[in-house]
């Protein structure tokens, strides 16, 4: 028996498209009943829900093969759930997942919301050109393609490309493209577009490995691009995703220097749509 859902339009660009996220408190459900939600909810992934102490909630995240460390839209929906309860113009909580705590903050009214959080600190590196060769291969790129990986729970490979247009015209081949990524214990690709001089880029985010062939919004990579690029001078970037899916979406992250590397923020805009219609 799946349980009330709430679906979330999380990152929305100008009041549209957004990722639809299921937003469910937490029972008695076993994972492999977790993991059928976002089927039935025609969602890519679930978020599940709890009363962790005073002020804390507990946050868990599915998609259909299983259990993600931390999901950056997951959080912005349920925080947009959680400040509706509250009935509050601000509101603010820790959370917990992925075995660590954070600070999240959402800000509206309604149903509609600004969300960010604290998504953890992010490590990015210069991958070897060996490793990194079949999984640009796989997304129709030559090795030459500028690329890091970078963790922020787990690891993921950002690839530049020149323009918008060039990365529309992607057509990854998947098979091959989950095959690299499982080899290299990568969460899968995101591949962005020269931000421009106002911080305003694009991006798409594939990841077959965890069952999403393409992320309409991914917070956490781009939370991971604008840790990246802080070193380059940039403190604020926005990151439009989802158009080639339909669903414009819109993730926003700043950046200021800390002792152990960029302190970063992250999130977007929720749109609360109502309870799931099976």
């Amino acid at each position: 028996m799946i349980p009330p859902v709430t679906i979330v339009h999380a990152c929305q660009r100008d009041g549209r498209g957004g990722s639809p996220t299921a937003v469910v408190d937490e029972t008695s459900l076993t994972d492999a009943e977790r993991r059928a939600v976002p089927v039935a909810a025609g969602t890519s992934h679930a978020v599940f829900l709890a009363a962790a102490g005073p002020g804390t909630v507990s946050l868990r995240f599915f998609t259909a093969t299983g259990e993600l460390p931390a999901c950056g839209h997951g959080t912005v929906a349920a925080l947009a759930v959680l400040a509706e309860r509250a009935g509050a113009g601000a509101y603010e909580s820790v959370l917990r997942s992925g075995g660590r705590s954070f600070l999240g903050r959402a800000t509206g009214g309604g149903v509609r919301y600004e969300a960010v959080f604290d998504p953890g600190p992010v490590r990015v590196r210069v991958p070897d050109p060996v490793e990194t060769a079949p999984v640009l291969s796989a997304l129709g790129l030559g090795p030459e393609a500028p690329s890091r990986v970078a963790s922020v729970g787990r690891p993921r490979l950002l690839v530049r490309v020149p323009d918008r247009a060039a990365l529309a015209g992607l057509a990854p081949d998947l098979a091959r493209l989950r095959a690299a990524c499982d080899r290299l214990g990568l969460l899968g690709c995101y591949v962005y577009s020269t931000p421009g001089p106002d911080g305003l880029a694009a991006a798409r985010m594939f990841a077959p490995s965890i069952g999403v062939p393409e992320d309409i919004a991914n917070a956490n990579s781009t939370a991971c691009l604008a840790a990246h690029l802080s070193g380059q001078g940039g403190s604020a970037l926005a990151v439009d995703m989802g158009d080639t899916l339909g669903e414009p979406s819109t993730v926003v992250a700043t950046t200021r220097p800390g002792a152990d590397g960029p302190l970063v923020r992250v999130g977007g805009t929720a749109t609360i749509t109502g309870p799931a219609r099976w």
